[in-house]
């Protein structure tokens, strides 16, 4: 017996039944073939400009930051400038990811990068967004060997770099292409060990209401937004005025 054989067992013996009879397990494939959408905010349905704009607005009002660059090479002085401003060390964990170890890190021979993990220690790390949603600003970080899930959790600030062409307008539209870009080694399926969607900084206020950045994880977040999409950059103002979307038709 392997072991989703055993948890699943596990399970049915507590709910006290046993497996699902034909009809209804046939539903349920049906159900997870087809990936039918749930009610999509308006918010959401925008130009790609007003799209970028409504991330970055989310972002900020979640606590986190974002630079918009014009390409990579801009990447180490805004990285350099960014922990000068916040007065933190140029030491960095950096995710193995080929697109982090294109940039031409020789310009700012003072970042210090380590390629790998992260470790308790590190206090500031670089990872890679495989998408980001509007409609809430956040990003979405599939585990795997280029893209380590302890960089997303252990260091105090968090750095990512996302391209303007990978913001979407709704949760469904990443995990569209999440199904279509990745498959998995051992399964053949698109879900890696984990998906993190990350909004803003850990924080809490569990205790007497009080809010605490870094609560769980990295204490603030800051995103470096390559400008590769040319529809991205007309008119950001464009951007649709905030609302809970409730009640919004698809």
């Amino acid at each position: 017996m392997s072991s989703r054989e055993a948890i699943l067992g596990a399970i049915r013996r507590h709910l006290r039944r046993g497996p699902l009879p034909a009809d209804q397990a046939a539903m349920l494939r049906g159900r997870l073939d087809a990936h039918p959408r749930h009610l999509i905010p308006a918010r959401s349905r925008l130009s790609r400009a007003g799209q970028v704009a409504l991330f970055i607005a989310n972002v900020e009002k979640e606590f986190g930051s974002v630079a918009r660059l014009p390409d990579a090479e801009a990447v180490p002085g805004a990285i350099a400038d960014y922990l000068a401003q916040q007065n933190l060390p140029s030491e960095i964990v950096m995710a193995p990811h080929p697109e982090l170890q294109a940039i031409p890190w020789s310009a700012r021979p003072l970042l210090k990068l380590r390629a790998g993990r992260a470790e308790a220690s590190d206090l500031v790390s670089l990872q890679q967004g495989f998408a980001a949603v509007a409609e809430t600003g956040t990003l979405m970080l599939p585990a795997a060997p280029e893209r380590p899930t302890t960089v997303n959790l252990l260091a105090d600030t968090a750095l990512v770099l996302l391209r303007a062409s990978r913001i979407v307008g709704a949760y469904e539209e990443a995990w569209d292409l999440l199904r279509a870009e990745r498959t998995d080694p051992l399964t053949g399926g698109f879900m890696p060990r984990n998906v993190m969607l990350v909004t803003g900084p850990s924080r809490s206020a569990d205790i007497e209401q009080t809010l605490e950045l870094g609560a769980h994880g990295p204490r603030r977040l800051h995103i470096l937004l390559l400008e590769d999409d040319a529809e991205a950059k007309l008119a950001p103002e464009s951007a649709a005025p905030h609302g809970d979307g409730a009640g919004d038709a698809p």
